[in-house]
């Protein structure tokens, strides 16, 4: 969902947004009444308190009022924390809740998860504005079960936070380094489509000449070292 920009404007960022900011995680909040995103945003913007939020989500639209690269004053805890480094967004309609607000958690779900995306993070970089203040909120979202709402971001990127990610991409990695020793350690027998094109005529040309004659099963047992050694000493005229 494309998200809207309505930002505060720079005269009323001593106000509003103070501080630059380099973000560790977001807090989520509800807005604790029925209006929309752009109205929530407009309100922020309109009035001379110091709250403010980064975003407002609702059933239909995504609105940014803060960028996130300056602090909000969202989280309760002054220059703490979730003040400091938390992006706060705002879920609309979750003073009557239903069908609206349900719409507007799912649009609140990609939001972060594009978030969590962005930045590297993991499903654990998701709190709560209570985590910061006390402050029962996100309220309808607490109520309807936190957990509830972080599957709905959890299914967004996949499952995955990035301390799974990372052990995954270790075990990849481990893997690739085995398929790469083996294919090192590779026996060659026959001159077949097996061998690498590039060492087949110049084996030929030693069986043929009676250099290599491998066992009684006629099998080479040749590795891809001496494959190499084989074809530098042919390129460099020994076996003419």
């Amino acid at each position: 969902m494309e998200v809207i920009k309505q930002l505060v404007p720079e005269s009323k960022w001593s106000v509003k947004c103070p501080y630059q900011m380099n973000p560790r995680f977001v807090v989520v909040h509800n807005t604790a009444n029925d209006a929309s995103a752009r109205n929530e945003i407009a309100y922020m913007i309109g009035n001379s308190d110091t709250t403010s939020y980064h975003y407002a989500v609702d059933d239909k639209e995504i609105v940014q009022g803060v960028l996130e690269s300056r602090t909000a004053w969202h989280a309760g805890d002054g220059t703490g924390r979730g003040n400091m480094y938390g992006i706060g967004i705002e879920i609309c309609y979750s003073l009557s809740g239903g069908s609206k607000f349900e719409k507007a958690e799912d649009n609140a779900a990609d939001l972060i998860a594009d978030i969590l995306k962005r930045y590297g993070w993991g499903i654990e970089k998701v709190t709560k504005h209570q985590d910061y203040s006390g402050k029962y909120c996100p309220h309808r979202t607490l109520d309807l079960g936190w957990e509830r709402f972080l599957k709905k971001i959890k299914d967004r990127i996949g499952g995955l936070d990035m301390t799974q990610y990372e052990e995954l991409k270790g075990l990849l990695q481990g893997i690739e380094k085995r398929l790469a020793v083996m294919e090192n350690k590779m026996i060659y027998h026959y001159i077949d489509e097996n061998m690498p094109s590039w060492a087949r005529p110049t084996i030929q040309k030693l069986v043929d000449l009676g250099l290599l004659q491998g066992d009684g099963e006629g099998k080479l047992g040749l590795t891809e070292e001496m494959l190499r050694i084989y074809v530098i000493n042919d390129r460099a005229g020994l076996y003419n």
